[in-house]
């Protein structure tokens, strides 16, 4: 059964998880399992996606009850009035260790004109592994918290492939060979991509809600190995 993190008459918000596609798709292709589906048959009634995650992304995922409070918070992503906070492994240490990267995207296709792209990133920890990879006897990684202040087509991988610190486990943005160390040395086969903490106002009451999903056992595991705690680090807006 799906993880619900909130309930209410109005919306809910569920932890996804990694691998397991919102809705049908032509991006994503054939797939068992879609998770509008599997909450359908979970909590009954009509229900309406708020917005979307990557397949390969696990966390907070808003689905409404209503097409009214879909539309709703539809507009709340649209006037950015949504805090949005994920977790990522990404390779190397980045530099400054706090940042702002402010890179237009094109579409979900990549084609058609780039649009304005933000992502504020703050390096959390960062753990140096003594396993010979190419030229290096070891190799750097770092827990970041990133928070985009756009919604573009996968913002944050790209946005952190772009500045030369890729996310561990991104087939389409990273280095395949970190990710395949991740595989044989830690058993890790995800992308390790975690849509964490989501604020947002609740449409009907009116009340802004804070919303938190949890790490599942596999990422949390690999922090632990990794002597990586989570703190609770500072917003970069309110």
């Amino acid at each position: 059964m799906l993880d619900i993190l909130h309930q209410d008459d109005a919306l809910l918000a569920v932890n996804k998880p990694a691998g397991l596609p919102v809705h049908r798709s032509k991006l994503i292709g054939p797939a068992d399992a879609f998770l509008i589906d599997l909450l359908r048959e979970q909590v009954g009634g009509e229900l309406f996606l708020a917005h979307r995650l990557d397949r390969a992304t696990s966390g907070v995922l808003l689905v409404a009850r209503s097409a009214a409070v879909a539309a709703a918070l539809g507009g709340q992503f649209m006037e950015r009035e949504v805090h949005k906070q994920y977790l990522a492994v990404v390779r190397g240490w980045p530099e400054p260790p706090e940042g702002l990267v402010d890179y237009p995207l094109p579409g979900s296709r990549g084609t058609g004109p780039r649009r304005e792209a933000r992502t504020r990133y703050q390096r959390l920890a960062t753990v140096e592994v003594p396993i010979a990879l190419g030229r290096y006897p070891q190799q750097r990684y770092a827990l970041v918290l990133a928070e985009p202040e756009t919604g573009r087509f996968r913002q944050i991988r790209k946005h952190m492939a772009h500045i030369h610190h890729p996310v561990i486990g991104d087939c389409q943005h990273g280095r395949g060979d970190h990710n395949r160390l991740y595989k044989q040395h830690f058993g890790c086969h995800r992308m390790l991509l975690h849509a964490w903490r989501l604020r947002i106002t609740d449409p009907v009451s009116g009340e802004r809600l804070a919303i938190e999903a949890p790490l599942d056992p596999d990422y949390a595991a690999l922090l632990a190995r990794f002597g990586w705690a989570l703190a609770q680090p500072q917003a970069t807006r309110p």
